[in-house]
């Protein structure tokens, strides 16, 4: 397995960037089109969210981000060092979309679908910060 690091600062500013890496690393390791596009998505998503909750407080800090490559798969690990929250509750309590109404849906929460609906899987860490895992099979 090889890795690639990212260190960027907890802003929306630089997760260009990480689409950016994600692009060429995905590209060489020949994935389609479209599954770049839905890796982009899902990892700009979960950046999105660490920018959102890494500065508590109004402090500055990071976003790391590791691009795990194998001949099989490539895992984005986006983890920040923001508040943590209950993962399976959010989870549990946005369990489905079926039969709900536009005003019933919470905007909270509905990344994390987006997220397990592009990838192949998803995985959330809430332990010192958030950690989100995602994975993409070729």
């Amino acid at each position: 397995m090889n890795e690639i690091r990212l260190k960027i600062p907890a802003h929306a500013d630089y997760v260009e960037l990480v689409r950016l890496c994600l692009y060429g690393i995905a590209s060489d390791m020949g994935f389609s089109l479209e599954a770049i596009d839905d890796m982009k998505v899902a990892a700009a998503e979960a950046c999105n969210n660490a920018v959102l909750h890494a500065n508590p407080q109004g402090e500055t800090n990071f976003i790391d981000i590791v691009f795990e490559i194998t001949e099989a798969s490539l895992t984005i690990r986006v983890k920040d060092q923001g508040l943590s929250f209950d993962f399976q509750e959010t989870l549990a309590r946005e369990t489905s979309l079926h039969n709900k109404a536009v005003n019933e849906l919470q905007t909270s929460g509905l990344g994390l679908f987006l997220m397990q609906a592009l990838m192949d899987d998803v995985t959330v860490l809430t332990e010192n910060g958030t950690e989100v895992i995602l994975t993409k099979h070729i």
